[in-house]
């Protein structure tokens, strides 16, 4: 993923384009899309928020910049995935493209 700029808008934006693009496509919410909703509300009550501003935004206001913003953003998400008691694990189609570019490398240094 190439953002630019380390910006949380740009890093939203990104994610908003994927989760739109599957969803034009007609895929269902997968786990993590669906971890994502409930990260929404879990900064909206946080930080005390009643209003329709995204996750992105509300870290933007409570930070100094948009590189703050998106530093925090990573702090946030690992104590919201602690206090949700589970970890993100990649889907199983990412585990195997794991496995192929661990075997590619080992069949690279062993030549």
């Amino acid at each position: 993923m190439y953002l630019g700029k380390p910006y949380i808008t740009r890093f939203k934006a990104f994610l908003d384009g994927y989760i739109g693009a599957r969803n034009d496509l007609g895929f269902a919410l997968n786990e993590q899309e669906e971890t994502l909703n409930k990260f929404q509300e879990w900064i909206q009550s946080r930080f005390k928020i009643t209003s329709s501003h995204s996750w992105a935004e509300i870290i933007l206001f409570y930070s100094g910049d948009e590189r703050d913003a998106l530093d925090k953003f990573f702090e946030l998400f690992d104590k919201f995935l602690g206090s949700e008691g589970k970890l993100l694990s990649p889907p199983s189609s990412q585990n195997k493209l794991l496995e192929s570019s661990t075997q590619l490398s080992k069949e690279t240094v062993s030549l």
